[in-house]
């Protein structure tokens, strides 16, 4: 058994070079490889796609739409410096999507929970967002929130669980829409939606879950985001 090794590779002979196709690593590999389209040392290809050594994928399209690829984090709120908002930062320039997920959330007051983004810097107006809850004898609304995208949950120590949808609509604006079950002396049922009204200054790139009042603290469950492209 004989091993080839290259750090590119040429697959086609066309006489029309964007007809070939290359599968190379850097001259110093590092875990990056790159599929692209023209002769092996051109020097300017058309790169297809490139997978980088955590394995994540740039560049590439299937049927006109991307490649998603998503990850997720998890806290428990125990150690945290501030226990009043959890962040999440470095989320890449590509994503279009962002899930956020409570797992049986809950604070210490009664203010409204709220989730925020930020594009350097958390944005904290030019929201509007509302949230309503009909189940059983519990009836209610948030009213227009213009600080972030609000779920209604009111109860001290409610446990919310459930999930907000944070998609990006166009430019670098952000609408929402959220379902959460809160579990307490009287359980319901919270939905609602939102837009960031106006674009963020730049990409998004990070997340803080908080509360309206900001001065709540979260003592409770665990928080996962979850992101596309």
């Amino acid at each position: 058994m004989s091993l080839l090794k290259s750090n590119s590779i040429q697959i086609g002979q066309s006489g029309t070079a964007t007809n070939n196709f290359t599968l190379s690593v850097p001259s110093s590999p590092d875990g990056t490889i790159k599929l692209d389209r023209g002769n092996a040392g051109d020097p300017t290809p058309t790169n297809i796609f490139t997978v980088d050594a955590s394995g994540a994928i740039t560049g590439a399209t299937i049927n006109g739409g991307s490649i998603t690829r998503g990850t997720a984090k998890a806290y428990n709120w125990n150690g945290l410096t501030t226990n009043k908002y959890l962040d999440f930062t470095d989320i890449p320039s590509w994503v279009k999507k962002i899930t956020v997920m409570f797992n049986g959330v809950s604070t210490n007051g009664t203010s409204f929970k709220l989730v925020q983004i930020g594009s350097g810097s958390i944005a904290t107006a030019n929201y509007s967002s509302i949230s309503s809850i009909t189940q059983g004898t519990q009836v209610g609304m948030t009213g227009a929130i213009n600080t972030g995208f609000v779920v209604y949950s009111s109860l001290v120590q409610d446990l919310m669980y459930g999930m907000m949808v944070i998609s990006n609509i166009t430019d670098n604006i952000w609408v929402s829409n959220h379902t959460c079950f809160n579990d307490s002396t009287a359980d319901y049922v919270a939905y609602g939606a939102g837009s960031s009204l106006t674009a963020i200054s730049s990409k998004l790139d990070l997340i803080r879950i908080t509360t309206v009042s900001g001065n709540d603290n979260f003592d409770a469950g665990s928080i996962n985001i979850m992101y596309e492209g």
